[in-house]
């Protein structure tokens, strides 16, 4: 074989994250054959930069947090974290940034693995360049599927060359805590990070363009994120813009809109995600390199009979979980019309079509109090045309708040369609929320009825209790 000889498979995936490997899987169990392909590490941003390293990072945070909390226990928990230790155990989860053991497991499902930079370099064709520049051209029967995710977005501004800021990459490897830590955005990355860095040494500014925090979510959910990082000692300020940065030293000078100069000894900026198909070669194909890629429900890209773009590139849901649901789907549709059968006849519970990415999409903000939601916001339900009632209860009313942690703060919200007698959105803000978030995706994604609730009765004395009290005040309204 030569370097130039075009290898045919059924299924090239351009990717080797979360989502890549899960097309992968569907397409490897229905028979099809599979090349991987990955310029990174296999398991890609979510494994080594993103979900897993700022869980490992956060868990001792929260799990500290909850335990100070706790009467016969909070005296055993006063000092600070051993931040090695939480490194150490960060570092354990990444597997040291070697990924030994998902190239084990592609190997394991029958896939061929192809470490290089691909690129599309026409219909059903993408060209794989090795780490030593060897080439190998690998053309599909059926799908290309494009997998290769998001990266972060740095903003062009005065002093950045040389100050070389921290992306969400950074802030989940970085081996040392930094003394000043000056965090750029209030979405998911920035408070996640503000608040694991805090509570690891840091001393930690967060300066926000906008309002508050976590600005897709309900209101109340950054008010309550805010003011307890400003409780831990972190410095947040809203309605704040970087105008410049430069370097000073070993130090980063920071310098608002507001006239206030910042001292750091790191900065990082978390503004935003770009989607990673830039250098992919899309032109090949007639499509716009750097752009996110739009899909139907089977993720199959506009226009086109071969090309899948699942995950973050095509923008409907930048999250792990909704990528790997994405994946799932668009394997089987891809081993569905790779044997001639029509989705629809063959889809009768919705294999083949990603209908949560529109209306039931939940997400876990790890922060301390946690913060989670599911399905529309108050704004988003009205702006979407539904008569609505937003229905709030404080989290401390409930009995299992009160077990759960001395001064528990937290609170709920439902969002109830009035006309369909349904639910649109929940979101839930105080500790230990996370777990209760799969309960509200059911109710939303199923669209059970309000009058069904009633009888899903929550065991007592459980935080769960929360939905009797929600609908009770629906009923009381």
């Amino acid at each position: 074989m030569t370097e130039t000889e075009t290898i045919a498979y059924d299924v090239v995936v351009l990717g080797a994250g979360p989502v890549g490997e899960n097309v992968a899987d569907r397409t490897r169990a229905a028979g099809l054959s599979t090349a991987v392909v990955e310029s990174e590490l296999v398991g890609g941003e979510c494994s080594y930069w993103a979900c897993m390293p700022s869980k490992a990072l956060l868990r001792p945070v929260i799990a500290r947090a909850d335990a100070r909390r706790v009467p016969g226990l909070r005296q055993s928990v006063q000092g600070p974290l051993d931040a090695a230790a939480v490194l150490a155990h960060r570092d354990y989860y990444t597997s040291h940034w070697k990924d030994d053991g998902q190239v084990a497991w592609l190997d394991g499902i029958g896939a061929d693995f192809y470490r290089g930079h691909g690129r599309l370099t026409g219909s059903r064709q993408v060209t794989v360049t090795g780490p030593e520049g060897e080439q190998h051209v690998l053309s599909a029967r059926h799908a290309v599927a494009v997998c290769t995710g998001s990266r972060a977005v740095v903003p062009e501004l005065p002093g950045m060359a040389e100050v070389k800021p921290w992306t969400s990459r950074e802030a989940t490897s970085a081996q040392a805590v930094p003394g000043r830590l000056v965090v750029v955005g209030g979405g998911v990355v920035g408070v996640e990070m503000a608040t694991a860095w805090q509570a690891l040494g840091s001393k930690v500014t967060v300066l926000v363009r906008g309002k508050g925090l976590l600005p897709r979510m309900e209101p109340f959910a950054g008010e309550l994120v805010a003011e307890a990082l400003t409780e831990a000692g972190a410095d947040v300020r809203t309605a704040t813009s970087v105008e410049s940065v430069t370097q000073d030293g070993s130090t980063v000078v920071v310098m608002t809109d507001r006239g206030d100069r910042i001292e750091a000894d790191e900065i990082l900026f978390a503004t935003g995600r770009a989607p990673r198909t830039d250098d992919i070669g899309l032109d090949s194909v007639g499509l716009e390199p750097g752009s996110w890629l739009p899909v139907d429900d089977s993720c199959r890209v506009t226009g086109s009979q071969w090309l899948y773009a699942v995950g973050d590139v095509n923008r409907r849901a930048l999250l792990t979980h909704q990528g790997k649901y994405q994946a799932r789907i668009a394997g089987a549709a891809i081993a569905a019309r790779a044997a001639g059968v029509p989705l629809l006849e063959s889809d009768p519970w919705g294999a083949h079509a990603a209908t949560a990415d529109h209306a039931a999409v939940p997400q876990v903000v790890f922060t301390d109090p946690e913060a989670a939601s599911v399905g529309l916001s108050l704004a988003e339900a009205e702006q979407a045309g539904h008569r609505v009632r937003a229905v709030d209860v404080d989290l401390a009313s409930v009995a299992g708040a009160g077990l759960y942690a001395d001064g528990y703060r937290g609170r709920a919200r439902m969002i109830v369609d009035l006309e369909a007698e349904i639910l649109r959105g929940v979101t839930f803000v105080g500790p230990g929320v996370g777990e209760l978030l799969h309960s509200a995706t059911i109710a939303v994604a199923g669209e059970v009825p309000v009058d069904r609730l009633w009888h899903a009765v929550p065991a007592y004395p459980t935080v769960s209790e929360v939905w009797l009290r929600l609908l009770e005040a629906y009923r009381d309204a």
